[in-house]
Formats: C-alpha cells, sequence, structure tokens
C-alpha cells in the first residue's frame, strides 16, 4: 500500500481555495454535504421500502368498532337517564345542599311543572334566586348539572349593585326531565 502524502493535497485545496473565491467555497462545501446525506440516507430509504413492503394484517386480527346504536337504543337511553317524578322534591333539597356548600344564599325559589305530550316527559322548571361570588355561583351551577344527570341550565343572570360589591346577585333557571314512575 502506497502512503498518501497529505501535505501537496492540502497545498493544492488551499491554492484552488484562493483561486476560486469564497462563493465556489462555499457551493463546493455545500456539494460535499449533499452528497454525505444522499449517502446516510440512502440505506434508511431501503429499509422504509422494505417495511412498506410487508403485507398488511389480515383482516380478522383488526379491532372493530362497535357499531353505532339503534335509534330504539338512544331512545331507552334517554328515558332510562331522566328522573322520575315522584323524587322531585329531593332534587330540589340537593339543589339547596349544593347551594349550601357552594356558599351561596338561596332564600326561595319559583316552582312550575309541565308535560310534554310527544315524548311523555314532565318537567320541572326551578328558577332559584341566589347571592354569592361569581366563581362560586358557576361552581354551583357545574356542580348541580354533574350531580343531576337529567338537569338542564337554561338561563343565568348576573346583577350587581356596584362595581366595587364581591357579591353579585344572580338568578339560575333549571329544568329536571322527569318520568313517572314505571
Amino acid at each position: 500500500m502506497k502512503d498518501i502524502q497529505l501535505a501537496p493535497l492540502v497545498l493544492a485545496v488551499r491554492l484552488f481555495a484562493l483561486r476560486a473565491g469564497a462563493a465556489a467555497c462555499v457551493a463546493v462545501a455545500l456539494l460535499l454535504a449533499g452528497v454525505a446525506t444522499w449517502a446516510w440516507l440512502l440505506p434508511q430509504r431501503a429499509a422504509l421500502q422494505q417495511e412498506l413492503a410487508r403485507p398488511l394484517p389480515a383482516p380478522s386480527t383488526l379491532v372493530q368498532a362497535p357499531p353505532p346504536p339503534t335509534a330504539n337504543e338512544n331512545l331507552s337511553l334517554f328515558y332510562a337517564t331522566l328522573g322520575e317524578k315522584r323524587h322531585a322534591e329531593q332534587q330540589v333539597k340537593t339543589l339547596f345542599d349544593l347551594a349550601a356548600k357552594a356558599g351561596l344564599t338561596l332564600a326561595h325559589g319559583e316552582y312550575k311543572f309541565g308535560y310534554d305530550k310527544a315524548s311523555r316527559v314532565t318537567t320541572y322548571q326551578i328558577a332559584l334566586p341566589v347571592k354569592g361570588t361569581y366563581n362560586n355561583i358557576w361552581q354551583f351551577a357545574l356542580q348541580v348539572l354533574a350531580d343531576v344527570p337529567f338537569a338542564a341550565l337554561d338561563e343565568v343572570s348576573f346583577r350587581r349593585d356596584t362595581i366595587a360589591e364581591a357579591n353579585v346577585e344572580a338568578r339560575l333557571r333549571f329544568t329536571l326531565y322527569l318520568k313517572d314512575a314505571p
């Protein structure tokens, strides 16, 4: 094997760089970097092509999503979620308890029963005037919706006498959707 002398090679590269100028040197450096990158990516591309050439798993091993519920199943679930009309007063007590836990002042409420013949659902509208901080009122409203799954928050209105006042007056209107006992 023949010994390679580096000194003449380095001298030739330096002379080329001086004659060609900075732009040519940058172009040659980018060309060499591109060739090195291409040489590095070539084996990875072959491995990727091999992986893509593998067959897909058989359809029997794929996970099948459950079929969507039918209209009758949805209707049954809807009626199963409704509260019972005979426990409406207990639900009002639950609302008062949640208001007390949230630190709200709740003096009284307005209550109104209704009935929808088409869906055979009884509605129980509850209007509650409350006093407390804005944050506590929202916590109360969200806790009612979490604890009473057949309740809907229909209306929220706020009133404050002055900007400096920490407590606000709010009126919350919930509707409970109820069914007759089976």
